[in-house]
Order: structure tokens, then sequence, then C-alpha cells
């Protein structure tokens, strides 16, 4: 006890530093964990939280049995299950990336590959909408060349999905490189020298050296995305639904919206998305508890 206080006090200018960090974690974290409790209750915002009478697992067991309960899950799940078949494309775009030798050009197709990434989500789903149209969009206007009536794609749920997660590649892949980039970097070079020697081609430099050094990175991001396969964000999903694609395009987190602020149902949204979050807990726990077993890098 006596060495960790004076460790702190050794080094109390780094811990003053870290504590508007912990004070706002606890503030917009840990405090608002208290408001959990309502997805229990029959809560009524005139009697406040303590004051609303328990309704136990009322409300799950509503949900379980609603008829937006499979559609919303089955939803999430092929959006977050398709978005997993987009996740090595950073890693072989940044293996791309690392094996350019002209700096200039290196330099330039990295801030092209970035800057998508920094343009609102709102703006995304503007452009989407002007060149997806049917009508006077890009894409209608490729297929009338041809002749051929140009399919609605975003007004078609089966197609809400590819379209979801492929403008989100074209989006993020350039930044999520970043940090694989960051692990080849710290390569040893003296390991490409001694390959050159061996006789070693570019691809055998690239999965024997490149490719293992990306390994725990890329363990570590996996595990993170299992750890949210029920969390396919609100507003990208919110902006693309409309009447026509509303089969394919309801998940959990626009439910719980719906459900929660526009028809003032507090209890039921609150305990729609605490499910939710137990599930990718346990996803979590039990795909870094995999990891460990089978290789040498987890989380904990």
């Amino acid at each position: 006890m006596q060495r960790s206080l004076g460790r702190i006090g050794k080094n109390w200018g780094l811990y003053l530093l870290l504590l508007p960090a912990v004070v706002l974690l606890i503030c917009f974290t840990y405090k608002p964990m208290y408001g959990v409790i309502i997805a229990f209750k029959d809560y009524s915002p005139a009697l406040g939280i303590s004051d609303s009478p328990w309704a136990g697992f009322k409300y799950f067991e509503k949900y379980f049995h609603s008829y937006q309960f499979s559609n919303t899950i089955k939803n999430t799940l092929v959006i977050s299950l398709y978005s997993f078949v987009t996740f090595p494309i950073p890693i072989m775009f940044a293996l791309l990336v690392n094996q350019m030798r002209v700096n200039r050009f290196k330099r330039v197709f990295q801030t092209v590959t970035y800057m998508p990434h920094f343009i609102s989500t709102v703006v995304i789903v503007g452009l989407m909408l002007i060149l997806l149209s049917p009508g006077n969009g890009l894409i209608g206007n490729i297929y009338r060349l041809f002749g051929a009536e140009a399919p609605n794609l975003m007004g078609s749920g089966a197609l809400f999905s590819s379209v979801y997660v492929w403008s989100d590649v074209w989006q993020h892949t350039g930044w999520d490189s970043i940090i694989y980039l960051a692990a080849l970097s710290a390569v040893d070079p003296s390991l490409y020298e001694a390959a050159t020697v061996d006789g070693a081609s570019r691809w055998q430099k690239i999965r024997f050296i490149d490719i293992p050094m990306l390994m725990p990175t890329a363990i570590t991001l996996l595990i993170l995305r299992v750890g949210g396969l029920l969390g396919v964000g609100f507003e990208k999903v919110y902006l693309m639904q409309n009447n026509l694609n509303i089969t394919g395009s309801e998940v959990i987190s626009t439910y719980v919206y719906k459900i929660g602020l526009l028809s003032a149902q507090y209890s039921f949204s609150s305990a729609i998305n605490l499910f939710n979050t137990v599930i990718n807990f346990i996803l979590l726990i039990l795909v870094n508890w995999i990891a460990r077993r089978n290789s040498e890098h987890s989380l904990w």
C-alpha cells in the first residue's frame, strides 16, 4: 500500500493529466449505467427511476415475442457478418501500400484514400442517393446508355446490406489501414535484408515477415469487432432507410430509437438495448477466450 502511494506521489503530474479523462469516463459512462434498471421497471418520467414500479422481465419477453424480434436480429446479423467479409481488405491495402517504393506517389495515394473517412455520414449518404438514383444518378445514366432499366439500389431491402457494407469499405479502408501500416513500420529492416540474401521473393517476404507481424494487431481488432457484432451503427442505417427497403434495413439500433424516442416506450427500448449489450459482451468474452486458447494473442 505504501509502495503504491509512493509511486503515485512520485508521478503525481501524470495522474493529474489523467484525472480529466477519468472524471469524464465516470460521468458519461459509469454514472449513466444506473439508468439501465428502467429496463426492469414500468418507467414513468413523472415518478422517476427509483419510484417507478418494478416490471421484472416483462419488456424482454415483449421483445422476444414481438414481430420485429426476428427481423431486427436477422438484419443486424446479416450486416455485421457481411462486414466481417471485408475485414481483411485494410490488411491487404496496408501490405500494398507498404510495397510502394516511390515515396511521392505513396504519400499522394495514402492521402486520397484517407480523405473519404473525413466526409460526414450525412454527406456520404447524400452522395449515395445521387449516384445510385435509377432516374438521374450515375448508375441510371450508365444503364440507359445500354438501353437497360437501372435497379433501385437504395430502395431494395435485399441489396441494403451490400450497399451499406461496400460504401463503408470505400469510406474507411484507407483510414483503417493506418494501424496495420504502423505495425509494418516496426519491422526490423535487417529481416528484409536477410530474406533478400537468402533469395526470397517479394511475395515470400510478405508471407513470412509482414503477415506474421500483422497477426497480433489483426487478432486484437477482430476480437473487438466480434464484441460489437450486434452493434451496427445507427446513423448511417437510419439515413439510408426508407419505406421501400425497411424489410432489410430495420436493425436493433434504429428500432430502439423509434421505440424509445419516437414512441416514448422508454422501458421497452432500454430492455432491447440491454439485451443487445449483454449479447455483445458475451461474444467478446467468448472470442477472447478462443483467441487465448489457440494463439498467443488476446485482449487479456
